[in-house]
């Protein structure tokens, strides 16, 4: 639970309030430590998550909890310690995961710390399972070319014998 001043200043109010409007925009959050890289690291895995349409966004802790409390995302306090950035994910969670845990593969001061994903608290190795997962984009394709190709075999059989039969009449 975010501790909270008796006397909040307006400045923080209207921080939290653009903090909770730029959380409630996403549906996932994977929290990460970004002590150590660089500004060119940074800017790259930013370029590399936009790819996958998440946002990596540093926010004050406080700030974030108290916004995160009032979404009612519970348990996501732990997190939010020491130097946080928060990637932030409107759909294929699991996408933007990989790309963190590939990008920490090459730099290794970025840490998963760990995510709240629908609506469930995702620890480290419980996300770096889930990063390994197909995206849902993937599974479609994946069952759309399983349904294809035996339509495609039996397209070509029957061309085959339409072909057949067409050539017996010609002849």
């Amino acid at each position: 639970m975010a501790i909270l001043a008796k006397q909040i200043q307006a400045a923080k109010t209207e921080a939290i309030e653009e903090t909770k409007k730029v959380l409630s925009d996403y549906n996932d959050f994977i929290f990460t430590e970004y002590r150590g890289l660089t500004v060119a690291q940074i800017t790259e895995l930013r370029r590399k998550l936009r790819e996958k349409n998440a946002v990596l966004k540093v926010m004050k802790n406080n700030f974030a909890k108290v916004a995160f409390d009032e979404m009612k995302v519970e348990n996501v306090a732990d997190y939010l310690k020491g130097p946080t950035a928060i990637a932030m994910v409107k759909e294929d969670s699991n996408e933007a995961a990989k790309v963190l845990f590939d990008f920490a593969k090459d730099a290794p001061s970025l840490v998963v710390k760990g995510g709240y994903i629908a609506n469930e608290i995702y620890d480290t190795a419980k996300i770096e399972a889930f990063s390994k997962v197909p995206g849902k984009k993937q599974l479609i394709a994946m069952l759309m070319s399983a349904i294809n190709g035996p339509a495609q075999k039996l397209a070509a059989t029957l061309q085959a014998y339409v072909d057949k039969k067409s050539q017996e009449g010609a002849n």
